[in-house]
């Protein structure tokens, strides 16, 4: 393969060339003893080197964009920091910045963020990214806290983490029939959402480490929500019942009632199978905990200083989604999430706003039903 250079010689000759038979063509042209014939000939060599001449600036110039495209992405590595911390925040925004002004993502960014160049950076979250938005725990969702996360593609796995040689000691437990009806291991699939992030120009064109910290925090956020909706909505959408605790048509969770919510409570941690009971954790609505700590104090305050877990027997997480109190061994919630997630972006014509647009495939499996309990109050 030629050299730019060479390429640069060929054009520079075949342009003399061409110039030199233009000159002679319009010379010709207008004397009057030069035959049509002889002017034909000059006029179809001038065509083929035209030709020539086109043929040998396409590979030019194309070789020059390469060379170009490669001294930009060596001048985009080579200005990263030297820190490894740092350097991932310019790398990240980077990426937000080429995404958000529609421009191909060099190589270098999706190396510095901890992906290869297999798939050249222009389909699929980076590995760091992926990490810092989909799997790293968040406060915000008090599931993560407890429940299993990880992004591994077509995962399936056992129910239950060991056995023994001789489980007849099991064969009438709600775990061993469940095993029995359902089977034995979990399949997870992918359930598409979009999450959006809105960055204004003042925030794009300001530090990387405000854009960053911007876009991830938004776009966690977006994740937790997520998270907190599927797992606890009482109307999932179609194809994604079994995400949901309350699910009474695939997961089924044994409901376990009182006279009070606080009754239901210690009797739903009671009913759990022993080695669920003790990893047992409840997740329920604030306002329905002050209420009964209204009723057990009875006028006193003594109780409102204690820990939930001293009140409720087992570690509690607040979250305004539990409409009905769910408790169990959150072992058995496990997110997964799919590694070939989306980016794009968009842009609010009326407000300015620029969307940096993260699309990602979740799912949440109940591995083990029996696992939880849901504590309700009798009618």
């Amino acid at each position: 393969m030629k050299t730019l250079f060479e390429l640069k010689q060929d054009m520079l000759t075949i342009g003399d060339q061409l110039q030199k038979v233009e000159g002679d063509l319009a010379q010709k042209a207008v004397d009057p003893k030069i035959k049509i014939d002889e002017l034909a000939g000059i006029k179809e060599l001038k065509k083929d080197l035209k030709a020539r001449f086109e043929i040998i600036k396409e590979q030019h110039d194309s070789l020059e964009a390469e060379q170009k495209a490669a001294m930009q992405s060596k001048a985009q590595s080579s200005s990263f920091s030297n820190d490894p911390n740092q350097k991932i925040i310019e790398a990240k925004a980077a990426l937000v910045r080429k995404t958000i002004a529609k421009e191909s993502i060099p190589v270098e960014i999706f190396q510095a963020l901890g992906d290869d160049d297999t798939s050249k950076g222009n389909a699929f979250l980076p590995k760091t990214v992926a990490n810092d938005i989909l799997v790293e725990p968040i406060v915000k969702n008090p599931l993560r806290n407890v429940s299993t996360i990880t992004a591994i593609p077509n995962l399936e796995i056992p129910k239950i983490s060991f056995s023994l040689d001789d489980d007849d000691f099991i064969e009438d437990t709600e775990t061993a029939k469940e095993l029995k009806a359902k089977g034995d291991t979990v399949t997870f699939g992918r359930h598409k959402f979009k999450v959006f992030t809105g960055i204004s120009e003042t925030i794009l064109l300001g530090t990387d480490t405000n854009l960053v910290s911007t876009v991830e925090n938004n776009l966690q956020s977006g994740v937790a929500a997520k998270e907190r909706k599927v797992a606890f909505t009482k109307s999932p959408k179609t194809g994604e019942e079994h995400m949901s605790f309350y699910d009474k048509t695939a997961v089924k969770i044994k409901e376990v009632d009182g006279p009070d919510l606080y009754k239901s409570i210690k009797a739903a941690v009671a009913d759990l199978e022993e080695d669920y009971r003790e990893k047992a954790t409840i997740f329920m609505r604030y306002t329905d905990y002050l209420d009964i700590i209204e009723t057990l104090a009875n006028g006193s305050t003594t109780l409102y200083t204690a820990q939930p877990e001293q009140i409720l027997g087992k570690p509690v997480e607040f979250t305004d989604v539990a409409v009905d109190p769910v408790i169990g061994d959150f072992a058995y919630s496990h997110f997964n999430y799919d590694i070939a997630a989306q980016f794009e972006q968009d842009k609010d014509i009326k407000t300015g706003m620029n969307q940096f647009v993260v699309t990602a495939w979740l799912d949440h499996q109940i591995k083990m039903s029996s696992a939880f309990r849901i504590a309700t109050i009798k009618p």
